[in-house]
């Protein structure tokens, strides 16, 4: 047994009550009364009035995620503290702005979460339950453990270490039949309080390592592709959220002018950096950062991917919510290169999600599909030789936002599962057109 393992092992109890998040105690009921409202403004008139409202609150946007982004006829999902619900709800009713309440008390909704995990956990101490949502502790146990039962298709190994110095654990999944192979990475919980992103990693683990034996199309994906998954990219921003704000976003970096911690880990790279869609301001959530790759999480996954990017065709960070499959750019409105290559693949992902419950996602280029954003993970993979490079944002499409239920674990796990088996099948087939040619931007 590594020292490593052994400390992971004998955690202090105060983060974890029996393996379940601890939520009254920890998040000392900070979102009692607080509300999150469903705003949708008609009007470039109304957008301005929203935008003005908001900016004097403090407030958590959900969606989108900048009040820059508010535009017309488009949502706004945004968690307002309960010393403002009143003043909002008499601003929009004085203004005549659509809106309505889809929580109506944040602490209320955590707590039943919470009460529904423990009684699911209590009946399945015996085995790893992956239809719940687990404490950054519990997952890199959890590696460990996978690490050491299915060595024959597994491999665990660390590419550095985060801001507060929390090892950045990678999982190697693949057949051992040849170096060199094509490979595919896949990351999880860059932001931080998007649960269902680390969820769904350690769900298509569980999934390829079961099916590799009677499954003849995992079979062959495994034998002919290396998986590189990282279950939890923004480590720090992971375990805060589960200690002390449900809703963190970003990473948990110090700021040498400002009280505000953290970078948004999807505007750091190094790609059209701090250009639109991005903050220059530490406070926002959406900061972008002293410089790119200024977060050792970011830092050290360009690294290894640049290391590795004449194996790896494939890029896929795990967002939520939305319902979408997102590719670049995300910086500006044009097609890429390899658009045809790349609209196929997406197309064929959502169409086999689609098969397993009918969930309907939308998908194109991130700036027209979502919004224009800097400084992002795919734009960056794409420019550096990566010619599939995605985003999904998992369910839902708002009525839980970041709060989505551990029974929909499973079906978005499991239809998400069968989109990248897709995209990684897709590899296997020749597209013509040599991506690698391409002046990507």
């Amino acid at each position: 047994m590594t020292v490593e393992l052994f400390r992971l092992i004998l955690l202090p109890c105060v983060i974890i009550c029996s393996g379940v998040l601890c939520t009254h105690s920890l998040y000392k009921n900070r979102y009692d009364g607080d509300q999150v409202f469903r705003i949708s403004p008609r009007n470039e008139e109304e957008v301005c009035t929203l935008r003005e409202t908001l900016q004097t609150m403090k407030v958590d946007l959900w969606q989108p995620n900048s009040v820059s982004l508010i535009s017309r006829n488009a949502t706004v999902d945004v968690h307002i503290k309960r010393r403002d619900t009143r003043r909002l709800h008499a601003t929009l009713k004085r203004e005549r702005i659509r809106y309505s309440v889809f929580i109506s008390n944040l602490q209320q909704e955590i707590e039943k979460q919470s009460r529904r995990r423990s009684s699911r956990k209590r009946r399945s101490d015996a085995q790893y339950d992956y239809e719940v949502y687990h404490s950054l502790e519990e997952i890199q146990r959890w590696m460990f453990e996978m690490n050491a039962t299915h060595s024959d298709l597994l491999d665990m190994f660390s590419i550095g270490k985060s801001y507060q110095g929390r090892p950045l654990y990678v999982l190697r999944l693949g057949k051992r039949t040849r170096q060199h192979k094509k490979a595919v990475w896949i990351d999880c919980g860059v932001h931080a309080r998007e649960w269902i992103g680390p969820a769904f990693c350690q769900w298509f683990v569980k999934e390829a390592l079961n099916s590799y034996l009677y499954d003849s199309g995992t079979r062959r994906l495994l034998n002919q592709l290396d998986f590189y998954i990282m279950p939890v990219f923004n480590v720090d921003g992971y375990h805060f959220s589960w200690t002390t704000d449900r809703f963190w976003r970003k990473t948990r970096s110090k700021n040498p002018k400002f009280h505000c911690r953290g970078v948004d880990a999807n505007r750091n790279w190094k790609v059209k950096w701090c250009e639109e869609g991005a903050s220059s301001h530490p406070c926002d959530d959406t900061y972008c950062g002293p410089y790119p790759e200024s977060e050792p999480e970011v830092k050290w996954v360009a690294k290894f991917l640049r290391k590795h990017k004449k194996r790896v065709k494939a890029y896929i960070s795990v967002h939520a919510y939305a319902q979408m499959l997102l590719y670049p750019y995300s910086y500006k409105y044009a097609a890429i290169p390899n658009f045809s290559c790349v609209e196929s693949a997406a197309r064929n992902a959502v169409t086999a999600l689609y098969s397993a419950y009918g969930i309907k996602y939308r998908y194109g280029p991130a700036s027209t599909t979502l919004y224009v954003s800097s400084g992002s993970s795919i734009d960056w993979a794409y420019r550096n030789g990566i010619p599939y490079a995605f985003a999904f944002e998992l369910r839902d499409t708002g009525y839980f936002g970041f709060l989505l239920p551990e029974t929909l674990i499973n079906p978005t796990c499991t239809e998400t599962t069968r989109a990248v088996k897709a995209i990684a099948a897709g590899l296997l087939k020749k597209c013509q057109t040599d991506v690698d040619a391409f002046s990507y931007m």
